[in-house]
């Protein structure tokens, strides 16, 4: 018998690795051996695989089938492995030909009656296979848009794997169209001018958002919190290309994507309850390291409400991540690496009750300590701007006067689009989408800075009121306000808001 040969890739974290599958019809008693330490889910393939090809109307090979998955020290995991096992072992057999196959990546998770299932991680999948040098991907059909995002590759999609038969011998085609995305910007209905009154606060979201930095919102319940930080993502302009395939292959390794538009060219908005364990949050696992939220809001926004409530030990978990810009998470085997540059926004309440007066308040001044203990020094310490809702008078039936998320977002794209410009050729900086991303010691450098601008920050950090790393968020915030502005340089009155929005006036 001939040797059957397909191509398949298994992930790892959110990127893949291609896999040679091969496949060995020999004498000796029926059976199906897959050895290249395959998982569960892959070595459960040999009765889905089977079943598939006898109720497709094939003919199985009667003698012991070996599946060999190269190379063979690399974890095999997932359903993806059924349509290139099941091919390899066909074409060993001589029932399909190979030549069709050569170069040719195969995921898909197959039916008992033969149709090809849709599997996570496609993209990753994809985009291995390309980078690789495969000149051709099969994937199910469900998956094709999902596929045809990856450029530099022909990708045609399986409904079953009788198509792929017929289409192996000359006698039919694999389905080529995929669904148009739609066009547009996509909308969730929300505006900013919803928010009333708190001109502080919407005056610090846009600072935000046009400088990419992490807010912290305390205030009484009801007084516009969570409203304001789920009307961020809407301030904050559309993903690049790279950014997006980025955070497609993620949302596609955890199953996240909508079936009718796969690119993600919008940030994403991750807001995982208060009760979630550090694995949630930031990924872990206990055989296999898997991505959390904070690698779900890569690129986009990570918005922990009620953050009082979220453990401390689980939001110190944080701090690399906001710094690094990635999840690193150790385990026997080597150390799991997910990308994880989020921009951060908490909201919680003053104390337990949440009353809105103090005067009102019911909590001992031991349980107010204790409220806000989670949120440690450290993690304080590397959020920009803190600021505070207020209760509302007659403000709530001011309709209309508030600025709308388009005119706030035109004035964020204009100093965003400085901001890029300005680091493009900064040595240290060239990699840095926002002023949130630039390190200190190039802030701290460029030419023009007038030295009076600075004289807040020093007597803040001899005072102690600030320490180094404060120093440079501050200085971050002043360049952010001062391309708001329309300034080229921050003067002192940038500095000096920028003290106001941390809370170190």
């Amino acid at each position: 018998m001939a040797l059957g040969r397909t191509w398949a890739v298994t992930l790892s974290g959110i990127g893949g690795q291609l896999v040679e599958v091969e496949a060995d019809v020999g004498r000796g008693l029926p059976g199906v051996s897959i050895v290249g330490m395959p998982d569960k889910a892959v070595l459960q393939s040999r009765d889905r695989m089977r079943a598939a090809v006898i109720n497709t109307g094939l003919t199985w090979p009667a003698g012991k089938v070996v599946l060999s998955l190269s190379p063979a020290a690399l974890p095999k995991r997932g359903s993806g492995f059924d349509l290139p096992l099941a091919i390899g072992a066909l074409i060993a057999s001589g029932e399909l030909p190979s030549g069709c196959f050569e170069g040719t990546l195969l995921v898909g998770e197959l039916a008992l009656d033969g149709r090809v299932k849709p599997v996570r991680g496609v993209l990753p999948a994809v985009l291995a296979a390309r980078d690789a040098g495969l000149g051709r991907a099969v994937v199910p059909a469900a998956n094709l848009a999902e596929a045809r995002l990856v450029t530099g590759i022909d990708t045609a999609g399986a409904e079953s794997l009788g198509m792929i038969a017929a289409w192996s011998r000359g006698m039919g085609g694999l389905v080529t169209d995929a669904p148009e995305p739609p066009g547009g910007r996509p909308e969730d209905g929300s505006d900013l001018a919803e928010v009333h009154g708190q001109d502080d606060c919407r005056r610090a979201v846009e600072v935000a958002a046009a400088g990419g930095h992490a807010v912290l919102l305390r205030g009484a319940p009801g007084t516009g919190k969570t409203m304001l930080a789920r009307r961020l993502p809407g301030l904050l302009p559309d993903l690049g290309e790279r950014e997006s395939l980025e955070a497609t292959a993620i949302h596609s390794v955890m199953g996240r994507l909508p079936d009718h538009d796969p690119l993600l060219r919008r940030p994403p908005f991750v807001a995982p309850h208060h009760t979630a364990s550090t694995a949630a949050l930031v990924g872990g696992g206990t055989n296999i390291a898997r991505p959390g939220a904070a690698t779900l809001a890569h690129r986009g926004v990570l918005f922990l409400d009620e953050c009082a409530e979220f453990s401390g030990r689980v939001l110190d978990c944080l701090r690399t991540p906001m710094e690094d810009g990635e999840v690193r998470i150790a385990r026997r085997d080597g150390v799991s690496v997910f990308p994880a540059r989020f921009q951060l926004v908490m909201a919680a309440n003053d104390c337990p009750c949440g009353s809105a007066r103090p005067a009102d308040c019911s909590c001992t001044a031991d349980a107010r300590r204790r409220y806000g203990r989670s949120l440690t020094g450290p993690l304080r310490d590397r959020v920009d701007i803190s600021a505070r809702t207020l209760p509302l008078g007659s403000g709530l039936f001011a309709v209309g006067e508030g600025e709308d998320s388009a005119a706030v977002r035109a004035r964020v794209a204009t100093a965003r689009a400085a901001a890029a410009e300005r680091w493009a050729d900064c040595p240290g900086a060239t990699s840095a989408r926002a002023n949130a991303d630039v390190p200190g010691r190039v802030l701290r450098t460029v030419r023009g800075l007038d030295p009076r601008a600075l004289r807040p920050l020093n007597r803040a950090l001899a005072h102690g009121v600030l320490s180094p790393r404060g120093v440079d968020r501050c200085l971050r915030l002043a360049w952010t306000i001062a391309d708001l502005n329309g300034a080229g340089i921050p003067g002192e009155p940038h500095v000096a808001e920028a003290l106001v929005l941390r809370g170190e006036d």
